[in-house]
């Protein structure tokens, strides 16, 4: 339960961030962390596309660095983008300036009022500056497709058994996840599909 939905505990370390949307729409938020990189993004987007359903994508700077154009086809296909730092670090593993420069250098790239700090975890210096200049948006539902222990119908199971109404769903555009992502991805939309949710990107 820990793993796949943040404990009320953990949400009142970052009171102001978003966890979930509206309560009373039956609607939700596709999040993909980590991109963009050739051997997950593109298969990502055409499911999106072959559905019509709009994501948001939490990417890393120096991935959008590398490959300028995934990025821009995230964009020019109608999806929202927001600042996972430019090297995927990990708050609480570096200094309060080391991190922030970090989060400055992505911006350079990603250009996004949006903030998801990578591992979920931020020193409490790092996120009264990061308030300041963002808006952080965590997660309602994760849905572990990045682990070794998951099989893909792990990876729907989590989507059927925590997804709420406003939930904020994560999946991961990287090669850990690509893997489950080939069957998990359609069918956990062609479900929320089923289950009369509406998809939403993050303003």
């Amino acid at each position: 339960m820990f793993l796949e939905r943040p404990v009320r505990w953990l949400r009142w370390l970052s009171p102001t961030a978003m966890w979930r949307g509206d309560h009373n729409e039956k609607s939700i938020y596709l999040t993909f962390d980590d991109g963009p990189i050739p051997q997950a993004t593109p298969f990502i987007l055409d499911t999106l596309a072959k559905y019509g359903v709009k994501a948001t994508f939490f990417v890393v700077g120096d991935n959008v660095r590398k490959f300028p154009d995934l990025f821009e086809r995230i964009i020019s296909e109608g999806h929202k983008v927001g600042n996972h730092t430019y090297h995927h670090i990990s708050g609480y593993k570096h200094s309060i300036n080391t991190y922030l420069n970090d989060v400055k250098k992505a911006d350079e790239y990603v250009h996004s009022h949006l903030f998801r700090p990578p591992y979920g975890w931020m020193k409490p210096e790092q996120r009264i500056w990061i308030t300041q200049h963002y808006k952080i948006i965590m997660w309602d539902v994760i849905t572990r497709d990045y682990s070794k222990r998951m099989r893909p119908d792990d990876v729907v199971n989590n989507v059927k058994r925590y997804t709420r109404n406003g939930s904020i769903i994560t999946f991961h555009d990287s090669k850990r996840s690509i893997q489950n992502l080939h069957t998990a991805l359609p069918e956990s939309i062609e479900w929320l599909i089923r289950e009369g949710y509406k998809f939403r990107t993050i303003e």
